[in-house]
């Protein structure tokens, strides 16, 4: 049986309801429409005038075949990447020659010695487009593995399990059902840390592992923590990357509670607005007498997750103010 670090990343198909999907297609055929034509056409003035009329031809073409595409995107993921491949290009190929042949009958004259070379345009162009973003998947594969190295560090924190099992320790004695308790948590922390980091979790189940480790944290810090949720409009279904939430919760607790010497409010806020979903973490922000020194490994590996989860959809912003530190995640909302 292969191991995990042997476990090859499947060809994925581009997700077609991504907006930067959208616009690398829509930029990569009218850069080739101008290549072609400045190949045609040397002179710069006849060259852009072409170019203009073969971009009237192409914005409505390429629109109608974005919205199928957006439509049929659902599908596309339970077929073979070269069935998904091969019906792409079928696609393209139909709808241009419909759409040529359509535009041809308006005009006037035969089309069919012109519609077999959009045709054939059709298929290079939709299979170069497909093999760019084969590519470009696979160039950001190696990146997932090392994020998902970095967050071994990153998401549990050698100090947090010593200090977690100390507190264990302390328990068993005087409280022995809390300390298997908190046994549990820390195996269900880790058992999803171990899990394919390539899969969504629903957000129920992200929240309920975050609760876990609040618990352990309210065991070793006892009334010093105090976590406010918010999350009476939290989508529960939504979908999205494994353990992104607890290590900013862990560091909103390991900077902004653990070295000051009261009470540290957390605040947790999660939301859906509109066909985005709104994650909010924020903390007390110390002064720097007292704020503890971050690389911030755990936030740059967060942002490169979620970059290659949602490509440009996805956004992670800090900011403080009013003394408050706050990290702030937003996705698009998918649900299973």
């Amino acid at each position: 049986m292969a191991s995990i670090r042997q476990n090859a990343y499947s060809d994925l198909l581009p997700d077609f309801r991504n907006l930067a999907v959208m616009a690398r297609v829509l930029v990569a055929v009218n850069a080739a429409a101008l290549a072609g034509t400045l190949y045609a056409m040397p002179a710069l003035g006849p060259a852009l005038e072409r170019f203009v009329y073969a971009a009237a031809f192409l914005e409505p073409l390429l629109l109608i075949e974005l919205m199928v595409l957006y439509a049929v995107s659902p599908w596309l993921p339970r077929l073979t990447y070269w069935q998904g491949a091969a019906a792409i290009v079928a696609l393209t190929c139909v709808f241009a020659g419909l759409y040529h042949v359509a535009v041809r009958s308006v005009a006037g004259g035969d089309a069919t010695p012109s519609v077999v070379r959009t045709v054939v345009l059709a298929i290079v162009v939709s299979g170069s487009l497909l093999a760019y973003f084969k590519l470009h998947s696979k160039a950001f594969s190696p990146a997932l593995a090392e994020a998902r190295l970095q967050a071994l560090q990153a998401r549990i924190r050698p100090h947090f399990l010593f200090n977690s099992l100390n507190a264990v320790l302390a328990l068993i004695r005087r409280d022995p059902k809390r300390a298997e308790r908190t046994l549990e948590d820390l195996a269900d922390l880790f058992r999803t840390l171990m899990a394919d980091a390539r899969q969504f979790v629903r957000l129920a189940d992200e929240l309920a592992l975050l609760e876990r480790y609040a618990e352990i944290e309210h065991l070793r810090l006892a009334d010093r923590l105090r976590i406010t949720w918010e999350l009476d409009t939290a989508p529960l279904d939504a979908l999205l990357p494994p353990m992104v939430l607890q290590p900013v919760l862990e560091n909103a607790i390991y900077h902004g509670v653990e070295p000051g010497t009261g009470v540290g409010d957390v605040l947790v806020r999660i939301e859906r607005r509109g066909e985005r979903v709104h994650a909010a973490i924020e903390n007390p922000h110390l002064e720097s007498g007292g704020q503890r020194a971050g690389n911030r490994m755990a936030l740059d590996n967060i942002r490169e997750r979620l970059a290659l989860f949602f490509d440009a959809e996805a956004r992670l912003e800090t900011r403080i103010a009013n003394g408050r530190y706050r990290v702030e995640i937003e996705i698009p909302y998918r649900h299973a």
